[in-house]
């Protein structure tokens, strides 16, 4: 079942069997409703969200153990779960009703004052890192990987390299991700987001006032969350937030093999299906620039570290 098959009579159906307390609820669409799930409105104080696909299933029953472990542990909200919806009425997963949190998503545009917001969010990592870990979700296929190293994706990000070659530096490109599989994380496991992104990040008066979407969270190697010094901040606010995160240079060697990995992919996969839009590919994940000049900054970084 699609997104676009979630309809809203089938989603008063499931209320109805199940939460009939809200059945009668409106439901809105929101902004932004979400890539591995479907997110909408139910009422003014809730949110529902649906796994897009039998692969986001695992998410559901570890949100709704570990999140209200986590709450009160962090210096900004996270997603509260309210109700753990069964399949039923024609939907075959498991689903969630949450609290509704407000805010907007931190795209660049929103960002006033991005150093200050690296540091909002450098806290927010920290602390999270900093929560007993024990008992919690190792990394795997539920957070597809994030939290153990970038090399289970070894075969996707040489495949994305190659067929880049001819618009960027590929031998580079190997040599920091190779770079990226030489180290390991050799600690024991810290709690992760696993999904650090501008599009996760909810602004309130211009500060950081939540945190969402924990599908991939899980507790391994943070290196996975770094990839936002990229994706969100540069100049100033780069350099607060790694000086901030406390974070040794091999899991930033890391991180750059996620940012890396994650860029390429997205490219590759602009140019085959809309190539008119490569330039663009990553804005819509929150990005403040595109996967082609993420990639020559992290390039050019690695450039820079091994001369």
């Amino acid at each position: 079942m699609r997104k676009s098959d979630i309809t809203h009579g089938l989603i008063r159906g499931l209320l109805a069997e199940q939460f009939p307390q809200w059945a009668e609820l409106p439901i809105r669409p929101v902004d932004n409703d979400g890539w591995d799930n479907l997110t909408l409105r139910l009422g003014d104080t809730m949110s529902l969200r649906f796994p897009s696909a039998d692969v986001y299933v695992p998410q559901v029953a570890k949100e709704h153990r570990w999140l209200p472990v986590l709450r009160p542990r962090l210096p900004v909200a996270i997603p509260n779960p309210l109700g753990k919806g069964e399949p039923g009425a024609g939907f075959p997963r498991p689903w969630s009703v949450y609290e509704w949190l407000p805010g907007e998503p931190a795209t660049p545009s929103l960002v006033s004052d991005p150093v200050r917001l690296a540091g909002e969010v450098a806290g927010f990592l920290t602390t999270l890192r900093r929560i007993d870990a024990t008992g919690g979700p190792e990394a795997g296929p539920h957070s597809f990987f994030r939290g153990a190293g970038p090399g289970h994706w070894d075969d996707s990000a040489r495949a994305a390299i190659d067929a880049l070659a001819d618009l960027i530096d590929a031998p580079l490109a190997l040599d920091l991700w190779r770079a990226a599989l030489t180290s390991e994380w050799g600690r024991p496991p810290v709690w992760f987001h696993g999904d650090m992104s501008g599009s996760n990040l909810l602004l309130r008066d211009g500060a950081l006032g939540a945190v969402i979407d924990f599908g991939t969270c899980g507790v391994g190697d943070p290196a996975c969350d770094l990839v936002i010094a990229w994706s969100l901040f540069e100049g100033a606010g780069r350099a607060l937030f790694r000086a901030a995160v406390g974070l040794d240079d091999d899991t930033w060697t890391r991180a750059r093999g996620w940012m890396l990995w994650k860029a390429a992919v997205t490219a590759r996969n602009a140019r085959e299906e809309s190539p008119d839009q490569l330039e663009d590919a990553g804005l819509e994940f929150g990005w403040r620039t595109g996967a082609l000049g993420l990639i020559d900054e992290l390039l050019t970084e690695h450039r820079n570290s091994v001369r």
